[in-house]
């Protein structure tokens, strides 16, 4: 990542919620006079507060994670969602504000067809490259090396068990009795293509992926797998924890918890093997 900055929970008090709400808010949005207040003014002026106060001063403001992950975390979720294109926008120009390179975001949305299809992905770099060029102040992307070469399926396993010990050859043995082209396609396209391409880190690649997969709310297995990966590339149990609960203010409570639920058994399986 480009940007250490972390973020800071202190006291929870109304007041200081807010005031600490308003100043992420002002470093997300890049203006000292954020919109969502004025914006809100007219029909629910309470959830522009609440907006500040729990979005910002609850969620966004808690350790554990950076400003820069926290944001492509939720710009993955938000295109995989594919429901809420304005503040899509708002969170890529957020994410540049806060230190992400345009390489950074463009390969997060890449990654977004992995688990919400290429639609999702595609109209989530359309959306990134309005911010782009609205964005002159921001050096424009630079190339990055080409993905490894040689054959895709050979890489895709290598990089499949880097991630996760022998779950390629359990991937291959799970599907060989009904969908073996599945299981070819998976491994080559998942992990030799878009894994294997720079521009993210692994363990970038498993929060947006544990973000994901929490706010789509349709693959409780695929969860606990990646849950495990981001554990085996680096990330910590408190980092799962944290995109899992910064998922309550994007996809809903529901959604969180019972992401938290298969984080537990992840947990817990990990500490007893």
């Amino acid at each position: 990542m480009t940007n250490t900055k972390s973020t800071t929970a202190t006291s929870t008090s109304e007041n200081d919620r807010f005031e600490r709400g308003s100043a992420v808010l002002r470093t997300v949005s890049g203006s000292p006079n954020p919109a969502v207040l004025d914006s809100l003014a007219d029909i629910a002026p309470d959830l522009g507060r609440l907006t500040v106060e729990f979005g910002y001063g609850d969620i966004l403001s808690r350790p554990g994670l950076t400003l820069p992950q926290r944001q492509l975390a939720t710009v993955s979720a938000l295109a995989a969602m594919g429901n809420a294109a304005p503040q899509l926008r708002f969170h890529i120009d957020g994410a540049l504000n806060v230190g992400c390179t345009r390489e950074e975001i463009v390969e997060t949305l890449i990654h977004v067809s992995v688990y919400a299809g290429f639609p999702a992905a595609l109209n989530g770099l359309i959306a990134a490259r309005a911010i782009f060029e609205a964005r002159t102040d921001i050096p424009a992307q630079t190339r990055t090396a080409p993905a490894p070469t040689g054959d895709r399926f050979e890489r895709g396993s290598a990089r499949l068990s880097e991630i996760d010990g022998h779950a390629g050859e359990q991937v291959i043995a799970s599907l060989q009795d009904i969908a073996p082209d599945l299981a070819r396609y998976l491994l080559e396209f998942v992990f030799g293509d878009i894994y294997s391409r720079p521009g993210l880190d692994l363990k970038t690649r498993e929060l947006t992926t544990v973000a994901m997969l929490t706010a789509l709310g349709t693959a409780a297995p695929q969860l606990a797998v990646h849950i495990h990966a981001l554990l085996n590339v680096g990330g910590t149990t408190t980092e799962a924890v944290e995109v899992i609960t910064q998922m309550a203010s994007y996809a809903g409570f529901p959604a969180a918890l019972n992401a938290i639920a298969v984080a537990r058994q992840v947990f817990a399986d990990r500490a007893t093997s």
